[in-house]
Order: structure tokens, then C-alpha cells, then sequence
């Protein structure tokens, strides 16, 4: 049964691989990393699927495959859950849950979570905060230019997952049962 429109990360533990759950098929990556090169070299997974367990670790940090990926933030309690499990949770819970979160204007991307926590951390302390070590020093020329270009670069991110998520919404709001 194909399941639609959900990506998700899963790990072969046996073979130690991601296969991706891209739309309903199962796909294998030929290593431990999660990037485009591995995507563009992916190959049907052929085994036994009922040992696969869903990844923690949701989110993609190429932004190329992030892009073609769209996994989501998935609840805590089926996080590490078996294939067979997560399909019986989608079935019955997975579009109330994502229909719930971008009805309250959430973004249940992965990538999107990950790109906010990552502007977040990476956010310029302020320069008001440093005790001035030369008293006739102006602080605001100095620290500006870093200040807007990280704002920028976060901004650009933002604008990429708004257009992902746009996306995502309309698929499945508008999607027939």
C-alpha cells in the first residue's frame, strides 16, 4: 500500500544503511550518509523490510536532497518504531497529525525544525553584551556587517522551507481520500 505524501529516514540495523521510505517504496543508500551523491546512487531495497526501524534523526542537512526529501518532524512516540508500526500509525493517525499542525501553522518539516535550531544557535551574541576594552571604541561599526550577513543567510534558508512547506500543505490539504 502506498502511503502518500510521507518521506521518512529508516536504518537497516543488520546492514547498517538509511533506506529511505520515498512515497510508499523503499530506497537504499549505499552508505551512512544522508547527503545528494548517496540519493543519486540509491537502489530498491529487496529485503526484509520488517526490521527496519524508523530513524530519531529526521532531519536533512544538504539542502539539494532536503529539498527533494521532505521528511517530517514525527512525534516522539514513533520515533525508533518498526516499519510495519509506522505504517499502522500513518494509516490511521499520520494526516490528522499533519493536517492538525499546518492548520495551527506549524511547520512539520524536519529540515524546517532543524534550519530554525540552527539559526537559532548560530545567532550572534550581542556586541552591548561585551565589556569595551578601548573606552572611545564604536561598537556598531564593527559588529553590523557579520550581524546582517547571518541574518541574511537565515533568511534565504527560510524562504526555501516556506516554499517546501507551502508545497507540503497543498498536497495535503488538497488531497482525496
Amino acid at each position: 500500500m502506498r502511503l502518500r505524501p510521507i518521506d521518512a529516514i529508516f536504518v537497516d540495523p543488520k546492514r547498517r544503511l538509511y533506506v529511505v521510505y520515498y512515497r510508499g517504496e523503499l530506497w537504499q543508500l549505499p552508505r551512512m550518509k544522508i547527503d545528494d551523491r548517496s540519493w543519486q546512487n540509491r537502489q530498491p531495497y529487496t529485503d526484509d523490510s520488517s526490521a527496519l526501524y524508523l530513524s530519531i534523526h529526521q532531519a536533512i542537512n544538504d539542502p539539494v536532497l532536503a529539498q527533494k526529501l521532505r521528511t517530517l518532524n514525527l512525534p516522539v512516540a514513533v520515533r525508533g518504531s518498526t516499519l510495519p508500526r509506522f505504517e499502522a500509525w500513518w494509516e490511521t493517525h499520520g494526516f490528522k497529525w499533519l493536517k492538525d499542525k499546518l492548520s495551527t501553522g506549524q511547520s512539520p518539516l524536519a529540515a524546517h525544525q532543524a534550519a530554525v535550531a540552527k539559526t537559532i544557535d548560530n545567532q550572534p551574541t550581542s556586541p552591548s553584551n561585551y565589556p569595551s576594552t578601548h573606552p572611545n571604541n564604536d561598537n556598531t561599526t564593527g559588529h553590523k556587517a557579520p550581524e546582517q550577513k547571518t541574518t541574511l543567510v537565515a533568511g534565504e534558508a527560510t524562504d526555501i522551507f516556506a516554499d517546501m512547506l507551502a508545497d507540503l500543505a497543498d498536497e495535503v490539504l488538497q488531497q482525496q481520500l
